[in-house]
């Protein structure tokens, strides 16, 4: 049999869902730490001293980088995929990342892409939704109700602990974070949720066979 690919979670943070909305941070879990992207738009960042601060938190590296507008930042993730996601062997994983305002994460990045005609980053790397596994092959149900989102999967198969780490109980949060320059907690959030989904994806793993993950290609027809 052949080795599976090593899952690469993604999350991404906005302003809304709105067209006219932005992206303001994504979040990638590599095999040796995240790699963060943070559009503060005109605030400042230290990138140091997050970078620290963040690692210390989550006990682990943290590579972080600050951008001057979103282009910019979708930019510098376009060479990410390129130099870094797609010559490996990865697959792109998100937790609910294609089911618009219920799972937002590529349809509103191929908006955000396509509005600013910058290269898709994920040309040559595939991808895979672990939503409809843990749907359909995990018990989900608490209290007498199915549990589907990923914070509360998280804590009914995993534990608590990326939870309390989370500064967030409700992802809207992150919007009045991001408002009010508070980009620790933003960045906190996004950390978290990719951490989350990295443990999800473990666990998966672990009890499902290769045939549950159902990957597909994210790359264009043509490209920009």
């Amino acid at each position: 049999m052949s080795e599976p690919l090593t899952a690469i979670p993604v999350d991404i943070e906005t302003t809304g869902f709105e067209t006219t909305d932005i992206v303001t941070s994504i979040g990638f879990s590599l095999p040796l730490g995240c790699r963060v992207f943070v559009n503060p738009r005109d605030k400042l960042v230290d990138k140091h001293s997050l970078e620290n601060e963040l690692s210390t938190a989550f006990n682990t590296s943290i590579n972080l980088t600050s951008h001057a507008s979103e282009a910019e930042m979708l930019r510098a993730v376009s060479r990410f995929g390129s130099d870094t996601l797609g010559p490996r062997e990865y697959l792109l994983v998100a937790y609910n990342g294609e089911r618009f305002h219920g799972g937002f994460d590529l349809p509103f990045l191929r908006t955000r892409y396509a509005g600013k005609n910058i290269k898709w980053p994920f040309s040559n790397t595939p991808y895979a939704d672990l939503l409809p596994i843990f749907e359909s092959r995990f018990n989900t149900t608490s209290s007498g109700s199915d549990a589907s989102d990923l914070e509360s999967v998280y804590k009914l198969l995993v534990d608590d602990n990326l939870t309390e780490l989370d500064p967030f109980q409700d992802s809207s949060e992150a919007v009045t974070a991001y408002e009010n320059g508070d980009h620790r907690l933003l960045l906190e959030h996004n950390i978290a949720d990719i951490l989350r989904t990295k443990a999800l994806v473990c666990l998966a793993e672990q009890y499902c066979s290769k045939s549950e993950f159902k990957m597909k290609s994210l790359t264009p027809v043509s490209e920009v």
